[in-house]
């Protein structure tokens, strides 16, 4: 029988049969690293799975574990050790969650990861939740992709698309863009014919997502909606502050959002991606302007800024989702802008970025991952600019990428909506 949340919170500082409350996270990347400080701070005792045994998260816990993520002596450990166990990144096994769940609360559940590891399953839960509830966000039109019988039945309207693999694809990869079905027949095969979905290819203005703590008791709560910036697949910058998003395309997205995680039962930190669509453009007729893009169950890139620019981070509410405390609105005091850091700026700046005059900016906090080896695309770290209006967060980041050498143009980036 899987185990369900406690339903007395898990008090940080406490000592359950003799030990010290301790919270156990799969995987030990920089979102489970940013979760652990959130939970030691908090006064929680951390446990990380890991098969690396440099990763962030586990160099700075109270234990490590490191082991693959379906190891059952692995998995039996981090159980012994936690007293409630959370993912930090969607492509762990859903089996090893439901051993895990047999022993302690795991969330989010083995079934709600599940979902998000499948872009098939993904998108047929988006188009239930938002027929039921009526929202006027619709899903990408798609075509499935698992044999060659869909392979010849795709219509010719998704044309030209983007073929992208039903599982693991992650920043980009695993994705390809295809103008006929003689592209698409060999972007198939050069996916070795895994399961696939065709996503028609769309007019976009701008890119923006959604992040929801939901309790186990059914309480929601959200931050604001996140403009964000994508290049070459990777999350480059996200801008917040009110009226980033039009007041009714924010609102959707909200709805949109919640109504996913209710479908799901969630519990824990979700965030779901939008596009925002040119009205104007033929091929957005009868979609409106917001299209729901994916799920990740678990805290995003796209709300990094929340660790400077709110009263509440999004692992702050990560900890309290899994620990059965109360969740609380999250206010936004700042307008941010959030710059990811990869290992390129390292290698265009022989070894080290110049920190020292980016921090001599007005409201900017640096925030690395303890990675020791800069590669590029790969995320090292990322950048927060704290202003009180927009319009100075913006002069900063325009400083910042001045000297970074980071391409950034707002009224290119970020023209209104």
């Amino acid at each position: 029988m899987v185990s369900s949340l406690p339903l007395k919170p898990l008090l940080p500082g406490t000592l359950v049969q003799g030990q010290p409350a301790t919270l156990g996270v799969m995987g030990g990347g920089q979102l489970g690293r940013m979760w652990a400080q959130a939970a030691q701070r908090m006064g929680y005792a951390t446990a990380v799975l890991d098969p690396d045994a440099q990763s962030p998260a586990g160099l700075i816990s109270h234990h490590a574990i490191t082991t693959t993520y379906d190891d059952p002596a692995g998995l039996a450990q981090l159980a012994q050790l936690s007293h409630a166990i959370t993912t930090e990144f969607e492509n762990v096994p859903a089996a090893a969650l439901e051993q895990l769940a047999r022993q302690r609360p795991v969330a989010p559940t083995a079934a709600s990861v599940a979902v998000a590891q499948d872009r098939i399953e993904e998108k047929a839960h988006f188009q239930r939740c938002l027929d039921a509830k009526g929202v006027p966000v619709k899903v990408a039109p798609y075509a499935s992709i698992q044999n060659t019988e869909d392979l010849q039945a795709v219509p010719l309207g998704l044309f030209p698309g983007i073929l992208k693999t039903a599982r693991m694809g992650y920043d980009g990869k695993g994705q390809v863009r295809v103008a006929n079905p003689a592209e698409l027949q060999a972007a198939w095969a050069q996916l070795k014919h895994v399961p696939c979905v065709l996503e028609q290819l769309l007019p976009l203005v701008a890119e923006c997502s959604v992040l929801v703590a939901r309790g186990a008791d059914g309480n929601c709560v959200h931050f604001p909606v996140q403009r964000n910036l994508h290049r070459n697949g990777i999350l480059a910058m996200t801008e917040i502050y009110p009226g980033n998003v039009p007041a009714d395309l924010a609102q959707q997205a909200v709805a949109a959002t919640r109504h996913i995680a209710q479908g799901l039962n969630y519990v824990g930190v979700l965030c779901v991606e939008f596009f925002v669509l040119d009205a104007a453009s033929p091929q957005a007729q009868g979609l409106g302007r917001l299209v729901v893009n994916e799920m990740a169950p678990r805290p995003h890139n796209s709300g990094h800024y929340t660790l400077d620019a709110c009263d509440q981070s999004q692992f702050d509410l990560q900890v309290r989702t899994m620990a059965g405390l109360p969740l609380t609105v999250p206010r936004l005091h700042s307008a941010a802008i959030m710059l990811n850091l990869l290992g390129d700026l390292w290698l265009a700046h022989a070894g080290m970025p110049p920190w020292d005059a980016v921090l001599a900016l007005p409201g900017t906090h640096l925030h690395l991952y303890g990675k020791t080896q800069a590669r590029a695309g790969r995320k090292m770290g990322h950048l927060n600019i704290t202003s009180a209006t927009p319009q100075e967060a913006r002069a900063v980041a325009l400083q910042v990428s001045a000297l970074l050498g980071l391409p950034l143009d707002f009224d290119v980036d970020s023209k209104p909506l």
